[in-house]
């Protein structure tokens, strides 16, 4: 229950929450139905979306036969959102999208098809960051045959003012749907110019209302103008009293409506009649006659038509009585009332069906003999006589007559030609049609077809040169006859074929017969006779028998092409190299052109560069129209299609982003099938086309390092930048791999020149893993880093060697910018620099390939230790000391070479033995380290408490050294030698400079014994009386006061355990200076007593 009453209350804060608005997806409602060519449109709107986002929208459609697979049309984000089915269209435009407002667009098919019935979905992507609501809607779309017909004779009528003009129009449909019609007239006026819209002269709407065009609404109400539905599919127009403003021509418009579910009329379909030209005479009460006739000459047998026309104005408001007249004898007269009355001798004739009189209109009237007879021949007139009521009620009769018409009579003979027209060769299975004509025709026809197969004398003539006689002539085959009331009857050796519908032998018109052979085959090459008998009929019906009048015949000799021997297969292609990334097209021209009965199965195969197996096959194109994949189509078949064109002779495959794997040698195999009538196929031919070998290509390298040749000088322990640039590249996409390398010389460091292209350093210094190369010269190119195209870092054996590995920096910073930094240089590090750059692509298959790779320019490096500015002072030059006294000797180093130098000090004495030999001894030394006795000496003196030397250093650049209890045998130079240390960067102390002080002079004066310096002079004697005393006078205290201590213990044993020693005594600290110029002083320091 609280679990019910969570979801209800979490769905009333969506429902209620003002930033959740719910998208909702409405699309036009269906079904909707539509005509087969008609302009189609669909709506499709969003709401509930975040404001002012633009929406897009995809539409697709699902096809009855497969409701469950999606078929994409068009997308107003997508460019190439069309399957196949529909990129054609969308690319002419004939299927796009028209977007009304931001939310709100319009789908249209400007031609529909028949295959475009089905479920259409529009679809809006997510822009609002959660989904909510729908996204898609659908509707059903129906397209029907367009079964709407409009027809309306094509004439051309004269009229008088005044006189009424009537027209019809037909109008009919066959949709099962249920739709409503609206017919309307239109005028377009002689005098108006080109371009200008028609009158509208009444329209009967789709609702059975009838609308006049504005002009004639005042026709209409009066009833000059009226539009009447005659019957179920005729419409008619009528105007009276014509005006001359009525001239023009007239046609007749039709639009078929259907009502939508949402209530809204669409019009389906909307068609025109044809024009008829209308022209109005002004008033004239004269009429004059005229006779026509085809021609005067005839052949018994024949029909002969004779017209009498009255021109007159407002004929039909006028009463004409029409009397024809043979030889002064009357065959028949026609009164106002249009009822003909015959003569004696006509109304057998006429009863018989061979004489025919009537009113074609009101001012034409016919007279017609459907079979001349010899006695026909003669003189005919026409005689018009019009009947006028007079203001007294009398009628006036007024009478014209025609001049005569001299009609002769030929007797009936067989007067007929015959020809027979066709090609002379075909292909096999292409139809062959052949029309046998007949002029001069009387009578009734009857025609027969006959086959006479080729002529074998050649074939004779060839056996017979080997002693057997030629082949007696062929007999001619029965193919078919027409009966002269049509009949058809088809000869016993094609009554089979026949039946399948492959041979036909109809009577298009009375004259004209054809022999129709579908699919033909080589067998029927031969010679075509048609045969064309005339007939007449004698004698009075229903007796009457027909008479042979003659025949004619023509003959046609008929070849067939086995389609065999002109099948041609060839294979070709514009591209045969290409690079990697690029298309190519390949054409298979497949000759003859296509004939369905004779249809060919295409197959693209293809066998990969160096592979010696079998072609694979790729592609193939059935004798049905289907498309049948190979196995293992290049790409994967993600990058190959194919087309063919409407005639069926050029089969493309194109392959994009080509890669390695589609380099070989590619072909097309064409296999050739025959039709039989009976609906099988029967194989007829192989052909395989020429080889087409495509290589696949590297891209030309465009890859440009900069080449800058530089020295840097440096000092130790300093900092070095190297860079490397490229310029150029040949992708957007490249990708590269540095290698840093640094150039050694072997004896001496040169400068060398740069490398004129990327070959030129040797390969073993470039191959990824090798550290030592051989560079110009003689020359070591070491390798000291790698960066691989990921980022991954690849040391080289130098830079293990060397210890660089942690002094190497690399950074990248752009995508075509690399540096390395070296720090703390050492002197070791003195060399020549270069980088080396690979670069690297992708091939469509992902695999990577190097391009090409580029040197730098050499940046020549010197690292040089810091220059030696060492010097040394003497603070005295001449010092005269007494005996016993302390001489102190000073050294200053005034100038030094580098902040972090440390110094090694000694102190030499130059006592001259002779007046030629000096001997220079060392007498204190103090390393770099300020370790006494490690400088660059051993003094004759040991250290220890015996010392009379006593070293300070006062300031970091001031030694001073005082020799005490100076002797005589101490007198001599003495000078201070000075060494200058320095830490290189890997830790170790080297020695950069040397110098040596000016030599100062001692001279030790000797002076007379007394007690102290008996006493110092002895150190028995000195530590006999200054210092044994101490010791005893404390053990004897210690003494005493242990004794004290326990007398005291006894007496008060209370006090015992809870009492301490009250005094600790540790041994004294006696401090003393060895050169005895003081006494010893004893001194406790903290921590001696607890």
């Amino acid at each position: 229950m609280g679990f019910q009453a969570l979801i209800i209350a979490c769905s009333l804060l969506v429902g209620l929450s003002p930033g959740w608005a719910k998208r909702v997806v409405t699309v036009q409602g269906g079904p909707l139905v539509r005509t087969e060519g008609s302009h189609a449109t669909i709506w499709c709107n969003v709401t509930g979306y975040r404001e002012g986002v633009e929406q897009d929208f995809e539409w697709s459609m699902y096809l009855p036969s497969a409701p469950d697979r999606e078929i994409r049309i068009v997308s107003t984000a997508q460019p190439n959102y069309a399957y196949a089915i529909f990129a054609q269209r969308v690319n002419a435009k004939e299927i796009y999208v028209e977007r009304l407002s931001g939310d709100s667009a319009l789908l249209h098919i400007a031609k529909l098809e028949a295959r475009d019935q089905g479920l259409f979905e529009c679809y809006t992507p997510n822009t609002d960051g959660q989904f909510l609501g729908s996204y898609s809607a659908r509707t059903n779309l129906t397209v029907i045959p367009d079964t709407l017909s409009v027809s309306s004779a094509a004439q051309t009528l004269s009229k008088v003012e005044g006189e009424t003009l009537q027209l019809t129009c037909e109008v009919s449909r066959q949709t099962s749907q249920h739709t409503h019609l609206a017919v309307g007239w239109y005028l377009r006026p002689a005098d108006d110019p080109a371009g200008t819209a028609p009158r509208d002269l009444v329209t009967l709407s789709r609702d059975f209302v009838l609308r006049p065009g504005g002009p004639y609404r005042q026709r209409l109400s009066s009833g000059d103008l009226r539009l009447d539905k005659t019957g179920a599919n005729t419409y008619r127009l009528t105007i009276y009293r014509l005006q001359p403003a009525d001239q023009g021509a007239f046609y007749c418009e039709a639009s078929e409506w259907i009502q939508d579910p949402d209530r809204s009329w669409y019009a389906i379909s909307r068609k025109q009649s044809d024009k008829t030209s209308v022209r109005v005479q002004p008033t004239d009460r004269d009429f004059s006659i005229q006779v026509t006739t085809e021609r005067r000459a005839y052949t018994a047998g024949e029909p002969l038509e004779l017209r009498c026309t009255i021109e007159a104005q407002k004929v039909p408001e006028r009463f004409f009585s029409v009397s024809w007249v043979f030889s002064s004898s009357p065959v028949a007269v026609v009164g106002p009332d249009a009822v003909p009355t015959l003569g004696s001798g006509y109304v057998e004739r006429e009863a018989a069906g061979q004489l025919t009189v009537r009113k074609e209109s009101a001012n034409v009237h016919l007279l017609k003999l459907q079979r001349l007879l010899p006695e026909d021949a003669g003189k005919y007139i026409c005689r018009v006589t019009e009947r006028e009521k007079t203001l007294t009620g009398d009628f006036i009769d007024r009478s014209k007559r025609s001049r005569n018409v001299q009609i002769t009579v030929t007797p009936l003979k067989s007067n007929i030609t015959v020809s027979l027209s066709s090609n002379s060769s075909f292909d096999e299975g292409d139809p062959i049609i052949l029309t046998c004509s007949v002029q001069n025709v009387w009578g009734g026809l009857s025609v027969s077809w006959q086959w006479t197969p080729p002529s074998t004398t050649s074939t004779a003539a060839s056996q017979g040169a080997e002693g057997e006689e030629p082949s007696p002539a062929q007999e001619p085959v029965e193919l078919a006859s027409v009966e002269r009331d049509g009949t058809v009857r088809l000869g016993p050796t094609y009554l089979e074929r026949g039946s399948y519908g492959e041979v036909r032998a109809t009577r298009e018109r009375a004259d004209t017969y054809t022999l129709s052979l579908y699919n033909a085959y080589p067998t029927d090459a031969g010679q075509y006779r048609c045969t064309v008998t005339e007939w007449m009929r004698t004698g009075p019906e229903p007796n009457s028998t027909w008479e042979h009048l003659g025949e004619q015949a023509a003959t046609k000799a008929i070849t067939v092409k086995s389609v065999e021997s002109s099948f041609f297969v060839s294979a070709s292609s514009r591209t045969p190299s290409v690079t990697f990334g690029d298309s190519f097209d390949l054409q298979c021209i497949v000759k003859p052109r296509h004939n369905p009965s004779v249809p060919a199965t295409v197959t693209w195969r293809f066998q990969p560069a160096e592979s010696h197996s079998s072609p694979r096959d790729l592609v193939t194109f059935t004798r049905a129209g289907t498309l049948r994949w190979g196995e293992q189509p290049p790409g994967l078949g993600t990058r190959t299609t194919v087309d063919r064109s409407d005639t069926n002779t050029n089969f493309r495959l194109s392959v994009t982003r080509a890669g390695r794997r589609e380099a070989g040698t590619y072909h097309c195999a064409a296999t050739l099938f025959r039709r039989n009538y009976d609906g099988t196929w029967t194989e007829v031919a192989n052909r395989t086309s020429n080889l087409l070998g495509i290589s696949v290509l590297q891209p030309v390298s465009k890859l440009r390092v900069l080449r800058t040749n530089q020295s840097v000088q440096v000092l130790e322990d300093s900092r070095v930048r190297l860079n490397c640039s490229v310029a150029t590249q040949t992708s957007p996409d490249s990708q590269f791999t540095v290698l840093w390398y640094a150039r050694r010389a072997r004896a001496e460091l040169m400068e060398p020149e740069p490398p004129a292209a990327a070959p030129a350093v040797p390969s073993p210094a470039l191959e990824p893993g090798v550290g030592v190369g051989v560079g110009l010269a003689g020359d070591l190119d070491e390798l000291l880093l790698r960066i691989e195209r990921s980022g991954a870092f690849e040391y080289g054996a130098y830079a293990e060697e060397e210890q660089l590995r942690s002094r190497l920096q690399a950074e990248r910073p752009s995508p075509r910018q690399h540096s390395l930094t070296l720090h703390r240089a050492e002197t070791s590090d003195s060399a020549t620099y270069y980088c080396l750059v690979e670069e690297w692509l992708t091939d469509p298959d992902g695999a990577w390939y190097r391009v090409a790779r580029e040197a730098s320019g050499f940046t020549h490096v010197l690292v040089k230790r810091p220059e030696a500015r060492l010097q040394v002072e003497e603070a005295e030059t001449n010092v005269t000391v007494e005996e016993s006294g302390s001489i102190r000797l000073g050294c200053s180093i005034p100038t030094q070479s580098s902040r972090e130098s440390r110094f090694s000090v000694s102190w030499y004495v130059v006592r001259s033995t002779d007046s030629t030999i000096s001997d220079h001894e060392c007498i204190f030394s103090i390393g770099h380290d300020a370790v006494f006795g490690n400088g660059n000496c051993s003094p004759t003196e040991p250290p220890g408490p015996e010392s009379r030397l006593q070293f300070e250093r006062t300031t970091s650049d001031l030694y001073t050294l005082t020799l005490q209890r100076a002797r005589p045998g101490d007198a001599g130079g003495y000078y201070c030698h000075v060494e200058e240390w320095l830490l290189n960067p890997r830790g170790a102390w080297y020695r950069l400079a040397t110098n040596n002080s000016d030599i100062t002079i001692v001279n030790v004066q000797q002076k007379a014994s007394s007690l102290q310096s008996v006493v110092c002079a002895n150190d028995s004697l000195f530590y006999f009386v200054f210092f044994y005393p101490f010791p005893i006078f404390g053990i004897l205290l210690i003494a005493v006061l242990l004794v004290r201590y326990k007398s005291r213990s006894h007496s008060k044993s209370q006090e015992g355990k809870n009492g301490a020693p009250l005094l600790w005594i540790k041994e004294p600290h006696l401090s003393y200076s060895p050169t005895c110029l003081d006494p010893p002083a004893l001194s406790l320091h903290p921590g001696s007593v607890e």
